[in-house]
């Protein structure tokens, strides 16, 4: 099989630099091994949250020239990352994906947590407050479905009370979800949204008549996995502002995102090949020539872009000596000194997160020092930058997304 450009990895830099480069009029493939990051998506995408020394960001786009030039985005350039984040909410729309905030500015989001944190665009499903001190409202009902666990109502509350707003907790009966709560193991976010598809009206009469004077509903965001416009229609219905706050993995906006992406690549020519895993690769003089897939399929293209992420998805590994590129032995930014890949102290900051693949400015894989002429990196799989200053390594997968596309159209 013959494309022009064959991306390794279906998450959110795989998609986003797929579809730009097939709706540019590249015949491109992604190969995708399966559950990627946007599975666990809090339903926000970050951009900068804050520098290395802990600095709190509010203008994303000014703060990026106090970058180290390790930073993907120093290589970028600040114009171009302010060029792709200015357009990052249309090019999401075309493709399905509905989002909200400010592109030049960061925004607040409730987190499970209760407190407000550092976001960009959020999905949807997420409202955005333009800063720290604002109140999501007076008075909350927070509403859980009885036996769902991984939504901590307790925890909300405890976190918005400290602001000022002043909460009630109720817990939902729904007979619809009888069926789930008879295994415990049932009641996790993605089944009570298959059922939701279909009883969400049901479900919002019921927290109407458990409102009071209040002037919020907090929801669990378990709502729309395949029709997002179930999302708009539940704050429609119900008579006061409706926040979805994100549950624990995992999670329901960013599979329908995912799976959105998915179909718009596909609607636009593109070939996703889903459970599939590149095994084998053909490196010749600095050239990757073709791939070969662990469902025996051989593939050729005239460019590579490796979107394999880092740990998590294997994009990079461990041993208690060495971290490595698997796929092709690519130059992996990592000290020699296992000691100092992390620290003790869980929040004190850890060498480990920014570890992953040496490229060159225009994101081209290095390996023995020299760049591979036609395998670009995309994601969080570069090394040299932490994605906890982000608050998600979202933007950076955007933003290399977009880049290296570019560069590959011309």
């Amino acid at each position: 099989m013959k494309f022009d450009t064959i991306i390794i990895g279906g998450g959110l830099a795989g998609l986003v630099c797929g579809l730009r480069l097939q709706k540019s009029g590249k015949k491109t493939a992604i190969v995708s091994a399966g559950q990627n990051a946007m599975h666990f998506s809090s339903g926000c995408f970050n951009l900068l949250s804050k520098l290395p020394d802990g600095t709190p960001v509010t203008d994303p786009i000014a703060a990026i020239d106090s970058l180290p030039e390790t930073h993907p985005y120093r290589k970028i350039g600040a114009d171009t990352v302010a060029k792709y984040a200015d357009g990052a909410i249309d090019f999401f729309a075309d493709n399905g994906v509905k989002l909200n905030g400010t592109p030049d500015k960061n925004g607040y989001r409730l987190s499970p947590t209760g407190s407000l944190t550092t976001t960009w665009l959020g999905l949807e499903d997420i409202d955005l407050l333009p800063t720290k001190e604002e109140k999501i409202g007076a008075k909350a009902l927070i509403v859980n479905f009885l036996g769902y666990l991984d939504f901590n109502t307790s925890f909300i509350a405890d976190g918005l009370e400290k602001k000022g707003t002043a909460c009630r907790i109720e817990g939902l009966k729904s007979s619809c979800m009888d069926v789930l709560r008879k295994n415990p193991s049932e009641m996790r976010a993605v089944n009570i949204a298959r059922v939701m598809d279909s009883q969400w009206k049901k479900v919002t009469d019921e927290v109407c008549t458990l409102l009071r004077d209040e002037d919020v509903v907090i929801l669990p965001a378990v709502f729309g996995l395949k029709d997002q416009s179930v999302v708009s229609e539940i704050k429609k219905a119900i008579p006061v502002k409706v926040c979805f706050v994100a549950t624990m993995p995992p999670s329901v906006p960013g599979i329908r995102s995912q799976r959105l992406l998915k179909e718009s690549f596909e609607k636009a020519g593109g070939v996703f090949l889903p459970s599939d895993e590149v095994k084998t690769v053909t490196v010749e003089e600095g050239k990757v020539k073709g791939i070969y897939t662990s469902n025996q399929i051989t593939m050729t293209a005239d460019n590579f872009v490796l979107a394999t992420g880092r740990f998590f998805s294997k994009g990079i590994e461990a041993t208690p000596t060495r971290v490595f590129e698997p796929l092709f032995g690519a130059d992996v930014i990592y000290s020699d000194a296992r000691t100092t890949w992390y620290q003790k102290d869980f929040f004190a900051p850890q060498e480990f997160m920014e570890f992953g693949v040496d490229t060159d400015s225009e994101f081209k894989v290095k390996k023995g020092g020299e760049a591979i002429s036609n395998l670009y990196a995309a994601g969080s799989i570069i090394g040299g930058f932490n994605p906890l200053h982000e608050g998600s390594g979202a933007g950076t997968a955007i933003m290399t997304a977009l880049y290296v596309a570019d560069k590959i159209i011309g």
